[in-house]
């Protein structure tokens, strides 16, 4: 009897759900990745990765398991961003969302369970989503550059070690602006974020190659860092 009981409540109430926003970064443009639907509502539009939580698992949790099946990758920087609650968002029943978005590195992700459902599309280039996805799209990279200027995100989103340009690229597709080249070394040598991994007798026909250097960043965001260009 109390086993009956345990999930029934007299009074309506919503399902919750986690969407997942993936960002990644092919070097020139930030990419998102977006899954066709293969059922009704919404079959065979694009749509974010995401599903209904278990019974068992947190939010946290059930974000990080539709990242696992979307891109195969076990751990991921992922950010909790905004809870969805429209009344209509879903017109199966009333749903809320919970929406993270995460930072991948494009070489790391071997595809999972639903791969052949699943592309990756720029920013520029993203085709009409399913349900309220495009505002949950439009708030995810709002946050991103906003979360930027305080938190070293856009390194999740390079290799380990990198060149300048790489960097300066990312920045650029981020915030959606134009770096001077020389300006952004000399900010970028002026905060101590990066730490050479190459010497000029290596790197003499190469680019430097810098990795990111965390206690430096810590040291930083103790002082109230805010990254400005």
């Amino acid at each position: 009897m109390e086993e009956e009981k345990k999930y029934c409540y007299k009074y309506p109430h919503p399902s919750v759900t986690t969407d997942c926003v993936i960002f990644g970064f092919d070097g020139t443009k930030l990419k998102v990745l977006l899954i066709e639907r293969g059922i009704d509502p919404y079959k065979g539009k694009w749509a974010l990765p995401g599903g209904f939580l278990r019974m068992d698992e947190c939010a946290e949790d059930g974000a990080l398991r539709e990242l696992r099946e979307e891109t195969g990758l076990e751990t991921a920087f992922i950010k909790q961003f905004h809870t969805f609650t429209a009344p209509n968002r879903d017109p199966r029943e009333r749903v809320i969302t919970i929406a993270y978005y995460a930072l991948v590195r494009l070489q790391d992700v071997q595809g999972g369970d639903d791969a052949a459902r699943a592309e990756w599309f720029a920013l520029d280039n993203v085709p009409a989503l399913a349900f309220d996805h495009d505002h949950i799209l439009r708030m995810a990279t709002s946050e991103l550059r906003r979360h930027i200027h305080f938190e070293p995100v856009g390194f999740e989103l390079l290799p380990q070690q990198f060149t300048i340009k790489e960097l300066q690229s990312l920045y650029e597709a981020i915030l959606d602006v134009k770096f001077d080249r020389r300006n952004f070394y000399k900010k970028m040598q002026h905060l101590e974020l990066l730490t050479q991994v190459n010497d000029s007798t290596t790197a003499r026909r190469q680019p430097f190659l810098f990795e990111f250097n965390d206690k430096k960043y810590k040291e930083l965001k103790h002082r109230g860092f805010r990254l400005e260009f």
